[in-house]
């Protein structure tokens, strides 16, 4: 697939534009990036991010909710939004023929909302919250993040409050969408066939001036690992490890994806292996990496039923210090190392990925490496960098734990094997 390095161009007002030309394909994704999330919200604000998102396709003064959905269905283009810890973004995928009215449309929605009808659309984020509630294998990472990050934003969930999403008044939202969805604040991103000059004129001309940009959130302090435990009547206990990352920028996160592909990441890692096809002890056992401006975690997850928490417990513990205390074989580091590049270059075959990977990076300040870039950094990492960052990050003494199920008192006993202090 035929490309042309990314470009960037910084408007007056502060809007960073950047886009990724590629003439093979009939398609564009653009999306608006914010640097705002559930990380700049106080706890009287929890969820008002992952509202207002709601709440931005509801309508503006031009275009009412129904006229908006037309809209897009006309054009046969995907829209959606998400919001993270630090960002939410806005985007679309359609026909290059569609640029324009895409891009009309997609402007209003994220920097003139009206909100019109909002309290139908309280219900819909109740509702999306009682299912969150219902579905401890989700639930439990946020509880793992609560007790890695304690009483910091990193350590709430996204998702929000009901008690706030039910009661937040207009006023409130709006001033939150003025403060925050500001031109130096937002990222305009896209991939496929386009030109950027085109880009960026129609940014040119959507975006008003410049405004000052909200305070940096304050960045977590270490604590001491925890313990939380959400007690829920469920079939199967639901648990989490883990402890405090690397930052998003931080050139050691090509070798700890490699590692963490190694440990719980692929279907050959040693989680995977030793939990589900030697003991059928869980179905789902995976480990995964979060990274944020100036921090992260990392974390492992298994859901198991009660009478094999103690087993499951025991293995993951005895994995963990294996690749603390050992490293990894240069035979699984090869093996990782072609797994992520594989997985890097086919993702790169979808306009939106691109158009993710290029918003998402500007906006928290990574370099926007080409993909060549990206696979050398891969090539690069060796077996000292990977057993050393083994070694920084997957002690069981550096361990927070987390669960949701029907007894905490089975749980403390079975992370026993895994770090004695902790359980007790």
């Amino acid at each position: 697939m035929s490309t042309t390095p990314p470009r960037l161009t910084t408007l007056d007002s502060g809007v960073r534009v950047v886009t990724e030309a590629m003439p093979s394909v009939r398609s564009i994704a653009l999306g608006f990036w914010i640097r705002t999330g559930s990380r700049n919200e106080g706890h009287e604000q929890a969820g008002l991010s992952h509202f207002l998102e709601h709440l931005l396709f509801k309508g503006t003064d031009r275009f009412s909710s129904r006229e908006i959905d037309e809209a897009f269905d006309a054009m046969g283009a995907e829209v959606n939004a998400g919001t993270g810890k630090e960002t939410t973004s806005v985007f679309s995928r359609f026909l290059d023929g569609h640029l324009e009215r895409a891009f009309d449309v997609l402007q209003d929605i994220v920097l003139r909302p009206a909100y019109p009808d909002i309290d139908s659309e309280r219900q819909v984020v109740i509702e999306e919250i009682a299912m969150y509630e219902d579905e401890p294998q989700d639930k439990v990472h946020d509880v793992l993040a609560g007790a890695i990050f304690g009483d910091h934003p990193l350590g709430r969930p996204i998702i929000g409050r009901a008690d706030v999403v039910s009661s937040v008044p207009v006023p409130k939202i709006a001033g939150w969408h003025a403060g925050h969805y500001v031109p130096g604040n937002i990222v305009v991103a896209a991939a496929g066939n386009l030109e950027h000059e085109r880009i960026v004129d129609l940014v040119e001309t959507a975006v008003g001036g410049a405004a000052s940009v909200p305070a940096t959130p304050r960045a977590p302090r270490a604590g001491a690992p925890s313990l939380r435990f959400h007690t829920k009547d469920t079939e199967q206990y639901h648990l989490c490890l883990g402890g405090p990352g690397i930052a998003r920028g931080d050139d050691r996160r090509f070798a700890l994806r490699v590692l963490d592909t190694i440990l719980g990441g692929s279907t050959s890692s040693r989680l995977f292996q030793e939990v589900r096809e030697k003991r059928g002890l869980a179905y789902a056992v995976y480990s995964y990496v979060s990274h944020y401006a100036d921090s992260g975690q990392v974390a492992v997850y298994v859901g198991t039923r009660p009478d094999n928490v103690a087993e499951a417990m025991d293995v993951i513990g005895t994995e963990l210090r294996r690749v603390h205390e050992e490293g990894v074989t240069e035979e699984e580091l090869e093996r990782a190392r072609e797994n992520v590049k594989g997985r890097t270059v086919l993702s790169m075959e979808s306009t939106l990925a691109r158009m993710n990977r290029l918003g998402n990076s500007l906006l928290m300040g990574v370099p926007v490496l080409t993909v060549d870039e990206v696979l050398a950094a891969f090539d690069a990492v060796t077996l000292e960098d990977v057993a050393t960052l083994a070694q920084d990050l997957y002690g069981p003494d550096r361990m927070s734990a987390a669960g949701v199920g029907a007894d905490e008192g089975s749980f403390r006993t079975a992370l026993g094997a895994v770090t004695p202090a902790l359980a007790a």
